[in-house]
């Protein structure tokens, strides 16, 4: 895990505004807001509960805890189970949770540095990796290629695995 501010002093961040101006797109849930946000992202509905238990609807963002070594993985399936949204992952382009979900994408874009921000709206210090948005379906593919071509990211699109 990255030491992005003194360890364990919060896990609450929250994706720049940056991010969301940069895809253009609204989401109709966000799937696992910060405890403190008020309309911090660009959604119809703030998913109020635990994310990995309640029910998945429509066009979803997902800035999931960061967390431990595998802490993502559960999240992801159940992101790529869903198959519509987009989510923001650290680039850990070694992991194998990050394989696994690149499989699984539509389209990743591996973003420029963001620096997430605090709670009480001032930016944090950068993370020591980078992130990468992970768009399932085509409202998602659409946003991350708006994205791309707004200079925000590199693009990549997954090729299925191949036999050997």
């Amino acid at each position: 895990m990255s030491v992005w501010e003194t360890p364990s002093a919060t896990d609450e961040w929250y994706t720049p505004p940056a991010v969301f101006d940069a895809l253009g797109c609204w989401f109709d849930m966000d799937v696992c807001p910060a405890r403190h946000a008020k309309g911090h992202v660009p959604a119809s509905f703030n998913l109020q509960g635990d994310g990995l238990l309640e029910p998945w609807d429509g066009f979803v963002w997902g800035n999931f805890p960061f967390g431990g070594r595998n802490g993502l993985t559960p999240w992801l399936a159940k992101f790529m189970d869903h198959g519509n949204g987009i989510a923001l992952v650290p680039d850990r382009t070694s992991a194998p949770w990050f394989w696994t979900a690149f499989e699984r994408a539509d389209a990743v874009l591996f973003t420029r540095k963001i620096r997430f921000l605090r709670p009480d709206g001032t930016e944090g210090k950068s993370p020591s990796c980078g992130t990468a948005l992970m768009a399932r379906g085509e409202i998602g593919f659409t946003a991350l290629t708006r994205a791309a071509d707004r200079g925000f990211g590199i693009m990549s699109l997954p090729f299925p695995a191949r036999a050997a």
